[in-house]
């Protein structure tokens, strides 16, 4: 019995170090391109009607492979958090 090689996620080395990541919900895409989170998970994330979400994408081998949600005011904090530092740095000098 031959068994398929195992494949790793391109997101797999971010969950180790996380530890945090698991199978919220299957979700489908309707024919116009839209889903819908279920209300148990927006609740979870505190995502009301309104809000914005960055989508993220990861990609392996030229194809994207996984995607994530960050609320917009969320990843805008965690770029400010990166480029804050370079920026200080650039206009100081």
């Amino acid at each position: 019995m031959s068994r398929k090689p195992k494949t790793e996620s391109c997101c797999a080395p971010l969950s180790k170090n996380l530890g945090c990541c698991k199978v919220e919900s299957i979700i489908s895409i309707d024919d116009r391109g839209q889903m819908v989170l279920p209300k148990e998970i927006r609740d979870k994330a505190n995502i009301r009607t309104g809000d914005k979400l960055a989508v993220i994408s990861f990609e392996k081998d030229g194809k994207v492979c996984c995607l994530s949600l960050i609320k917009v005011e969320d990843f805008a904090e965690m770029v400010k958090g990166l480029l804050g530092p370079m920026m200080k740095e650039i206009i100081i000098e």
